[in-house]
C-alpha cells in the first residue's frame, strides 16, 4: 500500500548522501519533496503541514548541522516524526476488571468490520482471552450468516438469536449479549454493529443507542485504509456523534495509496490498535507505529518477522532440525526439509515475509513476482516420495524420479531440481550450523575448493610465479621461516610466529 511513498522517500534520502553538510537550500529541497510524497500518499493536509514543518525545524537544528553523518540524521528524524504521527506508542487493550470486556467495532458499512470481528476474536483467543462475536448488524443482507461463517473460521463462538436481513432489534441483541456471555463464560464480548453508506443521523442513532446498552470498555471505529480522505472526514464525523477509544486499520494489503489510514491518529487524537493486511484470518496485528514507520522507510520489520516466526516454528521440531544438521542428531531429511517449509507458509505469503527483511525495499518487484505456490509443488513432490526416499534421497534414481513425477503432477526436471537444492542447501547450513563460517569466504572453512586450500587445492594451482626458492618475498616472514628451519634441523620446536609472520589469503588481499 505504501510502496508509492517508500519510493519517493528512498530516492529523496538517496539524494543527501554524499554531503558533508546540508545547507538551508538542501533542507529545503529534502521537505519540499517530502511534502510531494505525502501528499501524493493522500496524506491529510493538516497532517503534512505538522510533519513538515517538525522535520525542517529539526533538520535545520544543531542535531544535524554537527552530525558526522547529516543525511543519516535527516533519516532518523523523518522516521521519529513519523512514528509520531501514527501515534506514538503502542496502545493495548483496555480489560474490564470484571468480566466481560465489551468491545465495539462501528464504521461505514463494507469497511470490514464483519471479517475484522472474526481476526480480533481469534487473536484474542490466542492471547488467552475466550472472545465471543455478537452479530448485531441485523440490517446489512447476510451479515449475520458472514459473520457466523467467519466465527467458525477463527474458531470462535457467535451470538446470533436474531435471523436479520431487516428483522430484529440490534440493541436488544447487544443488551442480551452481556448476560449470554457470562451465562457461557466468554470473557471477551465483540459486537458487529451495522454500517451504512455514508455518515447519516439514523445510523449515528443506532450506535450511539448500542453504545448506552452496552457501555463497552473499547470503541474501535474499523477503517478501510483504501477508501482516501473521506476516511478522515467519516472518522472525525464518529467521533464527534458516537465517540471511539481506538481505530483498527482494515485492507491494509491493498494497493491504493492509503495515505488517509496515516492521518486518522493525529486528526482523531485516537491511535490505530490494529491492522488487518489479508483477506486469512491470521492476517492481523497489533498496530505498531515504531515499526510502521520502519516499513515506509524501507528498513523492514524485524521484530514482527520474528513473532511470527515464533508463533509458527515448533520449538521441538526446530531442535531437532538443528541437531541433525550439527551431526548430533542424525540425518537432516527431505521430511525435515518439508517440516520447516510448512513452518515458513504458516507465517503467511513469502512476499509479505521478504518485504519484512530490510533493505527489500529496492527488490519490491522481484518480491511481488514470488509464487507462493512453488512451496505447494515442493510438498507435492516431497509427499510422493517413499518414507525411505525421503529418509535417504540419495537412492532416488531415474525411474524413481519419473514415478515421483507422475505422482505429483511435476516434471522429472522440477524433481531433479528439488532433490539438487535440497542437497546444496543441506551442505550449506549443515556448514553454518557447524560453526564453519560463510560458505565462500576466502581463508575460512566452510567451502571446498577454493585456491589456497589443502594439498589438492595447492596441487591444482600449481607452482607460485615470481616466488624464489629461497623463501618468502617478506624480509620478517623470511627470518622467520630461516629460524624455524634451523630449529627442525637441531630438533627444537619452532619458534612461536609474530604478527609479521601473518600473510592474507590472494582472495582476501584482492578483496580488500
Amino acid at each position: 500500500m505504501f510502496d508509492t511513498l517508500q519510493d519517493r522517500l528512498a530516492a529523496t534520502f538517496k539524494s543527501l548522501r554524499g554531503k558533508g553538510r546540508l545547507s538551508d537550500a538542501d533542507v529545503d529541497a529534502t521537505t519540499r519533496e517530502i511534502r510531494v510524497a505525502l501528499l501524493e500518499a493522500d496524506v491529510a493536509l493538516p497532517v503534512v503541514r505538522t510533519f513538515i514543518d517538525a522535520v525542517r525545524e529539526r533538520a535545520r537544528g544543531a542535531e544535524v548541522s554537527q552530525a558526522l553523518n547529516p543525511a543519516q540524521q535527516v533519516i532518523k528524524i523523518v522516521n521519529e516524526e513519523l512514528v509520531a504521527i501514527l501515534g506514538g506508542e503502542t496502545r493495548q487493550l483496555t480489560y474490564a476488571k470484571k468480566p466481560p470486556t465489551v468491545i465495539m467495532l462501528a464504521g461505514l458499512q463494507g469497511s470490514g468490520k464483519t471479517t475484522l470481528a472474526a481476526k480480533l476474536g481469534r487473536w484474542l483467543k490466542e492471547e488467552g482471552r475466550s472472545p465471543m462475536l455478537v452479530a448485531a448488524d441485523l440490517q446489512r443482507p447476510n451479515a449475520v450468516n458472514q459473520l457466523q461463517v467467519v466465527g467458525e473460521q477463527a474458531g470462535v463462538a457467535v451470538y446470533a438469536p436474531q435471523p436479520g436481513n431487516g428483522v430484529g432489534d440490534p440493541v436488544a441483541v447487544a443488551r442480551d449479549s452481556i448476560e449470554e456471555s457470562r451465562r457461557t463464560l466468554h470473557d471477551v464480548v465483540i459486537i458487529d454493529t451495522a454500517g451504512r453508506l455514508g455518515v447519516d443521523a439514523e445510523m449515528m442513532q443506532q450506535a450511539a443507542d448500542i453504545r448506552d446498552a452496552v457501555e463497552p470498555d473499547e470503541t474501535l471505529f474499523v477503517v478501510d485504509a483504501m477508501v482516501g480522505q473521506d476516511a478522515v472526514n467519516t472518522a472525525q464525523a464518529f467521533l464527534d456523534g458516537v465517540g471511539f477509544t481506538g481505530v483498527a486499520l482494515a485492507k491494509l494489503d491493498g494497493d491504493a495509496r492509503g495515505g488517509a489510514a496515516l492521518s486518522v491518529a493525529h486528526v482523531t487524537g485516537r491511535q490505530v490498535m490494529f491492522a488487518s493486511n489479508g483477506e486469512k484470518v491470521t492476517d492481523f496485528d497489533v498496530f505498531h507505529p515504531d515499526r510502521m514507520a520502519s516499513r515506509i522507510l524501507g528498513m523492514g520489520d524485524m521484530l514482527t518477522l520474528i513473532e511470527q516466526a515464533e508463533k509458527a516454528f515448533d520449538a521441538e521440531q526446530a531442535a531437532e532440525a538443528a541437531a541433525k544438521l550439527q551431526g548430533t542428531g542424525g540425518e537432516f531429511t527431505l521430511d525435515d526439509f518439508l517440516q520447516q517449509m510448512q513452518a515458513v507458509r504458516k507465517m503467511g505469503s513469502l512476499s509479505k515475509i521478504f518485504g519484512m527483511l530490510p533493505g527489500m525495499g529496492q527488490l519490491k518487484d522481484q518480491i511481488a513476482e514470488i509464487d507462493d505456490k512453488e512451496i505447494d509443488r515442493i510438498q507435492a513432490i516431497i509427499l510422493s516420495m517413499t518414507p525411505g526416499e525421503r529418509a535417504e534421497p540419495k537412492v532416488i534414481d531415474g525411474s524413481r524420479r519419473a514415478r515421483i513425477a507422475g505422482g505429483s503432477g511435476t516434471t522429472v526436471a522440477e524433481v531433479n531440481g528439488l532433490v539438487d537444492r535440497f542437497f546444496e542447501a543441506r551442505k550449506m547450513m549443515t556448514q553454518m550450523a557447524g560453526g564453519g563460517g560463510m560458505p565462500g569466504m576466502p581463508g575460512m572453512p566452510g567451502m571446498p575448493g577454493m585456491p589456497g586450500r589443502g594439498k589438492r587445492a595447492r596441487a591444482k594451482q600449481g607452482p607460485k610465479k615470481g616466488r624464489s626458492k629461497r623463501g618468502s618475498g617478506n624480509p620478517a616472514k623470511r627470518a622467520a621461516e630461516e629460524r624455524a628451519a634451523a630449529a627442525r634441523r637441531a630438533g627444537e620446536a619452532p619458534p612461536p610466529s609474530e604478527a609479521a609472520d601473518f600473510e592474507l589469503p590472494k582472495e582476501l588481499r584482492d578483496l580488500l
